[in-house]
């Protein structure tokens, strides 16, 4: 005998089986006690007589103690079906029960939605709140979706590869999260906000084709659909047209659909491919909801938007639109070096760029571009958004250098997965489709982050903390 998932006994009928879980519900009538015994899987109705040894013990548990159970898969009375329940038309008598953890009372509810359930309670209790089976559900989808995904880009020739969490700081387009260094001091690491430069540096190597089902970070405003850490399908490929790249995302994204999620209906294949300033004119938005019914949550309208910028201004400055390494181009669509490096020098902001973003339903999901590989290229965008030659050296130095040694033409996108789970299992926020979120002002109310620490540990950091005072 060996320990079974509680959904496995619909089909043990007659069988002596070992089962453990929560007893999420307890029904005394006396003279005999019905738990139900909630695994991952599922609930088993279970059932304990006063003339069993293990009464007494029964009658001491508390909802939500853990415990095991060995006893035998029995039928239920007809008219005693539970059809809610999988295993609704068997439950399991019980020879032996024993109490593994008691549990003090819940301080809510877990077998509901928890829609109702102020957001800060569920945060601080969150491994509680991961017990309600929407959210169990939640974090199964996700590992279904990420499998698939793996497996898809693992057919088309792409190889998974890990790169650094500690890196360096770079301006990418928000703010880093820093790591000071103890054995360097006054020196800091930076934590990525995406893999960009490392995924461009694999192509140098030869790779080809590279994914990562990547950790990112970023030092932004609290926002709804925001994280401080988020997870993206980063991909890079050599030797890519645009087209490559969008085709084979369309192809992923209808693949996964059509396996995972059968009941939704995606609006159009192929997904419509709307430039800027088209998207603008028409809807004025680059993220626009094009579903034939916005109120039907299974449907789902991707949109590619194409031709963007390269720059937009921002509190009167220049700045990249997606990031510094996005290839631009004429507004005639021409890449001419010698052309590109004139308007430079002199017009940037008529500049187009090779990005593309990819729309759901009225949210960005993903964004990438067609790279510059062109050192001289680089380098004078880096001038136009204010860098100097030494700056330029100090803080892209290695990937001018890496260019300069042969680099096949190359480009990638990164889709969000925090957000795309979000619209597929119709939750209202990222943080539903999450194990363990942020708050939307970026607090972790369970592990009570962020806090303070040791006097020693800054020391040891050669670091200060400046505090102001409050007036």
């Amino acid at each position: 005998m060996k320990k079974i998932f509680n959904i496995e006994c619909k089909n043990l009928v007659g069988q002596r089986v070992e089962l453990y879980g929560f007893v999420s519900e307890i029904r005394d009538h006396g003279k005999i006690i019905f738990f139900d015994l909630k695994d991952r899987s599922g609930i088993v109705q279970t059932v304990i007589s006063q003339e069993n040894k293990f009464f007494p013990l029964a009658k001491e548990i508390k909802p939500y103690s853990v415990v095991k159970i060995v006893g035998k898969v029995q039928p239920r009375p007809a008219h005693l079906e539970n059809p809610k329940l999988e295993t609704g038309k068997v439950e399991v008598s019980i020879d032996e029960i024993y109490l593994l953890s008691l549990a003090k009372t819940l301080p809510f509810d877990v077998e509901t939605d928890g829609y109702e359930i102020d957001e800060a309670l569920r945060m601080k209790y969150r491994y509680l709140d991961l017990r309600r089976p929407r959210l169990i559900k939640n974090l199964r989808r996700r590992h279904e979706f990420l499998l698939f995904i793996r497996n898809f880009l693992d057919s088309k020739g792409f190889i998974e590869i890990e790169t650094p969490i500690l890196t360096k700081s770079t301006p990418e387009g928000a703010r880093d999260y820093l790591v000071p260094s103890r054995i360097y001091p006054g020196k800091f690491y930076a934590l990525p906000q995406s893999p960009q430069q490392y995924k461009q540096l694999l192509m140098v190597s030869g790779i080809e084709r590279y994914f990562q089902i990547a950790r990112c970070f970023r030092d932004e405003d609290p926002r709804g659909d925001r994280q401080p850490e988020f997870t993206q399908i980063d991909l890079e490929m050599s030797y890519a047209e645009r087209d490559d790249i969008l085709n084979l995302i369309e192809e992923m994204f209808v693949s996964v659909i059509e396996n995972l999620y059968p009941e939704k209906k995606i609006t159009k294949i192929p997904f419509p491919r709307l430039s800027y300033e088209e998207v603008l004119s028409l809807y004025g938005s680059d993220k626009p909801d094009l579903r034939e019914d916005p109120n039907d949550p299974n449907e789902l309208a991707f949109v590619f938007i194409v031709d963007f910028p390269m720059f937009e201004i921002k509190d009167g400055k220049l700045e990249p639109m997606h990031h510094p390494f996005t290839q631009p181009k004429l507004p005639d669509g021409s890449k001419d070096k010698e052309e590109i490096l004139k308007v430079l020098q002199t017009q940037p902001e008529i500049l187009l760029s090779e990005q593309y973003d990819l729309v759901l339903n009225g949210y960005e999901i993903g964004g990438g571009s067609l790279r510059i590989t062109d050192p001289d290229i680089l380098i004078k965008v880096f001038e136009v958004l204010g860098y100097n030659r030494k700056e330029i050296e100090e803080k892209f130095g290695h990937l001018i250098s890496a260019f300069s040694y042969g680099v096949p033409p190359h480009g990638g996108i990164a889709p969000g997965v925090d957000r795309i789970l979000m619209i597929l299992e119709n939750e209202p926020n990222i943080r539903e489709v999450i194990a363990f979120p942020k708050t939307g002002e970026g607090r972790d109310y369970m592990m009570d982050s962020p806090s303070e620490v040791r006097e020693e540990q800054l020391k040891e950091l050669k670091l200060k903390v400046e505090v102001k005072n409050k007036k």
